[in-house]
């Protein structure tokens, strides 16, 4: 029986998104029947319909997005009773001490006022791009990188994601997915049609299914 996995994403930039689609061709390529949901859609969403949840929320301006919190304090019981991971994105993290964990300030809010203990957590330094955001938010975000003594140059453009650390935290979610048992097929689970993804080497089609317009989304 495939084992299906959820990935739960909040991302403003798009940075969470990415990783989050880093982590289904990953669990794709393992064998795993993979939604990719934002949390505007997570009202449609049942961890009790996958193997495996995987929550990635992004920060801004100091707080992690209000609807990731409320879905995992819904859905702790369930959660906790399941291979269920969480990761946090942000700039913060870029900084040596605040990389970890147990040392970054947002998962370890996170992680109080959610009131779920995932079996797998870690946090990503996110990306730095000045040009694609708004006047407003370009504005605050160079005054909060000038008080924490990072770049402001407006046409800076840093990616601080540690791409092979997202791969070490991927390579970790497929053998949990692997070790736990198969659940029964879930009655009347709602999913869009599948996007195409491609194994390098062997061109081997891979299905990855986005809950709602997560396609579309930038």
């Amino acid at each position: 029986m495939t084992k299906r996995a959820l990935l739960l994403f909040s991302s403003t930039d798009g940075q969470t998104q990415r990783i989050c689609e880093r982590l289904c061709r990953m669990l794709a390529e393992a064998g795993a029947a993979v939604t990719l949901a934002a949390i505007d859609d997570a009202e449609d969403v049942a961890p009790t319909d996958f193997d495996l949840a995987v929550i990635g929320a992004r920060i801004r301006y100091g707080r992690t997005d209000a609807r990731v919190i409320d879905f995992a304090r819904r859905h702790a019981a369930t959660l906790e009773a399941m291979p269920s991971a969480y990761f946090s994105v942000n700039i913060v993290a870029r900084k040596a001490g605040k990389d970890r964990p147990e040392t970054n300030p947002y998962v370890r809010a996170f992680l109080r006022r959610a009131r779920w203990r995932p079996r797998r957590v870690e946090v990503f330094a996110g990306r730095l791009d000045y040009p694609r955001y708004g006047v407003l938010d370009r504005l605050l975000i160079r005054l909060i990188m000038c008080m924490t003594g990072g770049p402001t140059r407006p046409d800076t453009v840093v990616e601080y994601t540690d791409w092979q650390r997202v791969e070490a935290f991927g390579r970790a979610l497929c053998a949990d997915l692997a070790a736990c048992p198969a659940r029964a097929a879930s009655v009347g689970l709602q999913m869009q049609p599948s996007l195409a993804l491609e194994r390098a080497g062997d061109r081997v089609p891979l299905e990855l299914r986005a809950h709602g317009n997560v396609a579309q989304r930038q």
